[in-house]
């Protein structure tokens, strides 16, 4: 277990960095803040990026560009760690790294456009997009600690937000909510344009089937994937693709049971402990 969760934490080629560098530069987010809790758990951050995705590609507009765009359909394991890796810089990374890593993401989403199947254009770097984007993933992230490794209270969750603000801002999402009560009336505003999709069904059947873990652990991987449709918020968790498609019963027990024994794994030298060094902090319990 700890080898496979050291390897989901693994940045993709390309993309490793010592976070610990240069001593003393501060990050986008607040040190020990909700963001370093919640992204030091590998178990929640693979589930909470599923829920992300499964609410991005409910999206019409984002779920063309992502699908058309990405490499999620033919390399689904190597596109979350690289999804992944962006996210540590954003958090745990110094603010001169993050910024270049998130300007290089803007300009690869500059050159991303096109029309949906429906007729609507999209561009990648349309605020009212990025605010999805960016929205569903504090949400997906934030919500699979709280079920599955440890409970956040309102504030925690409002917290959690507000720390995303600074980074979501340089990508060009300049309207993420920064309160959970915020978030609440992005997905309330959003929810008539959501809808299923092939596309929807398709990627379930890809997060289960995916090398991603060892084939032994195949099951646990369609387990995490399970727990990720189950905290789906409506209207998209009832849409037909995602319906029967969440935990079946007595396996939150025990998707809480994985997560939280991650935390107490001795996972190496993290992200979260080499920023902490460069900070000269301790790190806060998980």
């Amino acid at each position: 277990m700890l080898k496979i969760l050291q390897e989901l934490m693994r940045p993709p080629p390309g993309m490793a960095f010592d976070f610990s560098q240069p001593p003393g530069e501060p990050g986008l987010a607040p040190a020990n803040g909700v963001s370093w809790r919640v992204f030091a758990n590998p178990v929640t951050l693979f589930v909470g990026g599923v829920t992300a995705v499964l609410l991005e590609l409910a999206e019409p507009s984002v779920r063309t560009g992502v699908w058309e765009h990405s490499s999620f359909a033919r390399d689904p394991g190597t596109r979350l760690r690289r999804t992944g890796a962006a996210a540590m810089m954003t958090v745990y990374g110094p603010r001169s790294q993050a910024e270049k890593l998130i300007a290089h993401v803007v300009r690869v989403h500059g050159h991303v456009r096109g029309t949906t199947p429906g007729g609507v254009a999209y561009y990648a770097n349309d605020p009212r997009l990025l605010d999805w984007v960016q929205a569903t993933a504090v949400f997906g992230f934030s919500e699979a600690f709280h079920c599955y490794a440890s409970p956040l209270s309102r504030a925690e969750k409002d917290a959690a937000f507000a720390e995303g603000v600074l980074s979501a801002g340089l990508y060009g999402a300049t309207g993420l909510p920064r309160s959970w009560a915020a978030w609440k009336a992005l997905l309330a505003a959003t929810a008539p344009g959501l809808e299923g999709s092939q596309i929807l069904a398709d990627f379930l059947r890809i997060m289960a089937e995916a090398p991603i873990m060892p084939a032994p652990l195949r099951p646990l991987q369609r387990l995490l994937v399970r727990a990720a449709v189950e905290i789906v918020p409506e209207p998209v968790r009832s849409l037909p693709q995602l319906r029967g498609q969440g935990l079946r019963l007595g396996e939150a027990t025990l998707v809480r049971a994985i997560a939280r024994t991650a935390a107490r794994l001795p996972l190496g030298d993290t992200p979260q402990r080499q920023a902490a060094r460069r900070l000269e902090k301790p790190v806060a319990d998980t």
